[in-house]
């Protein structure tokens, strides 16, 4: 494929020094293209023409912008089946799942903004013999840095908040996964979309995330990534006095309380540890049940487990592909052996070299999906974040004890309750400390509700309002009244 540039002024361009990396394809390793290993100077570029490029672009109306969200819609739309193809061949996911994940959930993002702009109304406040009223006006330039999970879902998931509340963006993906953010770029040179509102720098973290986040003049940062890494970002970005939202890292819990009707829901509990190789931050990765109904529970789930198809991402039947590289999966690994070190015992999966995957290359970063019961609940395998397809399973005797375990964690994205009553289940989900509950299901989304994490999970809260609000800045204008 030809080489992968950044998008800087509406134009694309190689890294200033010249510098490339390869990215790959992690079903086959064998790579795929190269990417500019840019640096802080193109990220100076990227943000000068942000810059030139904001006063136009805030001054346009909201109107003016949604109707330029609903055209992006339009031609991701039209694009679905080559950004699932090439989310695929990027990220090793199923080419099922991005065809009905990644695709779809871009193109919804920016009409979501879209029709959400349209309806959404500034409050006023009448008292004391004034009236006060909400104005909103954009941050400037805000840089954008988004992870190899999820790319183009992620990635949009910030641009169309971004630019409809006036905003000029410096974006980064994720260096294992540039590909469809690329393909972005060539959607909006083709629409002809103003240059220099949206710009695109490749690179690794620490040389071009860096830079974004170091950069005076980019004022707000949106970050989705792990918890170390966001960690330095908001240790650089907090002395600027930078807006800042930080989308963390997650060990999530899927509580499975003793009344469940496990036939009806078990391929859901099954889709909430697994779901692409189990790595999105909202994953169940620590599975709690009822002890009066665990064994039944254990038997079916490594059942289930068994039947998920694992093999090469671009074959219909393919149910679950790679981890993102070898050497995520040798980390994913690592933790299997730490699982049985620990005292763990594995109930299904396992390394690579012990459960390998038939009918795919040796080369590919396939997992089989692991599930380790017999640890304690605050062991390390069962605390800290894998972010691959390892689940542990573990047994409670209370609804209290279900509580003290499910916030046994540093971290506090998500988790999910399974319950034969809905108001039960309501009722341990306030409980939990966590950003996101769902109730006998799993990545049911509501794009105007807060999505964000509490404790290491992350800051703030993004989707409908809360993205509305965090891509602009409020003044409020008092006005005595005659």
């Amino acid at each position: 494929m030809e080489p992968i540039l950044n998008y800087i002024n509406g134009a694309f361009l190689p890294s200033t020094s010249g510098l490339t990396l390869e990215t790959v394809n992690p079903a086959t390793g064998q790579p795929i293209t190269t990417l500019p290993r840019s640096s802080a100077e193109d990220v100076g570029l990227a943000t000068k023409a942000a810059l030139k490029a904001a006063p136009t672009w805030a001054n346009t109306t909201m109107e003016e912008r949604m109707v330029w969200l609903h055209r992006i819609a339009d031609a991701l739309e039209e694009e679905a089946e080559t950004i699932a193809q090439l989310e695929s061949m990027d990220t090793g996911k199923p080419i099922s799942l991005a065809r009905s994940v990644d695709a779809p959930r871009s193109v919804s993002n920016f009409r979501f903004f879209a029709e959400f702009g349209r309806e959404h109304v500034e409050p006023t406040f009448a008292d004391h013999g004034a009236v006060n009223h909400v104005h909103r006006s954009p941050i400037g330039c805000v840089g954008l840095i988004t992870p190899w999970n999820l790319p183009l879902y992620l990635l949009t998931w910030k641009i169309a908040p971004a630019l409809l509340m006036g905003n000029t963006i410096v974006a980064k993906p994720s260096e294992l996964t540039p590909m469809t953010a690329n393909h972005l770029a060539k959607i909006l040179t083709k629409l002809n979309f103003p240059k220099g509102v949206f710009n695109l720098v490749h690179g690794l973290g620490p040389e071009v995330g860096q830079a974004i986040v170091e950069h005076p003049e980019i004022r707000g940062l949106s970050f989705t990534g792990g918890t170390a890494t966001g960690k330095i970002v908001a240790a650089t970005a907090a002395p600027m006095f930078k807006k800042l939202s930080l989308e963390l890292g997650g060990k999530n819990a899927t509580i499975v309380l003793d009344d469940a009707p496990l036939e009806e829901m078990m391929d859901g509990i099954v889709r909430a540890s697994f779901t692409n190789s189990g790595q999105v931050c909202l994953c169940g990765s620590r599975v709690l049940v009822d002890a009066s109904i665990y064994d039944r529970f254990k038997s079916m789930f490594v059942e289930a487990i068994n039947n998920i198809v694992v093999g090469d991402p671009s074959l219909e039947e393919t149910v679950m592909g790679t981890v993102i590289s070898k050497d995520h999966q040798a980390k994913v690994e690592s933790y299997i052996e730490l699982g049985q070190d620990e005292g763990g015992v594995v109930l299904t999966g396992g390394s690579a070299a012990t459960c390998p995957v038939k009918g795919v290359a040796a080369e590919g970063a396939f997992l089989r999906p692991t599930v380790i019961e017999g640890l304690s609940h605050t062991a390390r395998t069962a605390t800290e974040e894998i972010f691959g397809p390892v689940v542990t399973l573990h047994s409670f005797n209370s609804e209290q004890e279900a509580l003290d375990m499910a916030n046994a964690t540093d971290y506090g994205l998500a988790g999910s309750v399974w319950t034969a009553d809905a108001k039960r289940g309501y009722a341990f989900a306030q409980g939990m400390d966590t950003g996101i509950v769902w109730v006998n299901t799993w990545l049911n989304r509501d794009l105007r509700t807060p999505f964000g994490g509490v404790k290491q999970s992350g800051v703030g809260r993004e989707g409908g309002a809360w993205s509305l609000n965090f891509f602009s800045e409020l003044t409020n204008i008092c006005v005595k009244q005659p």
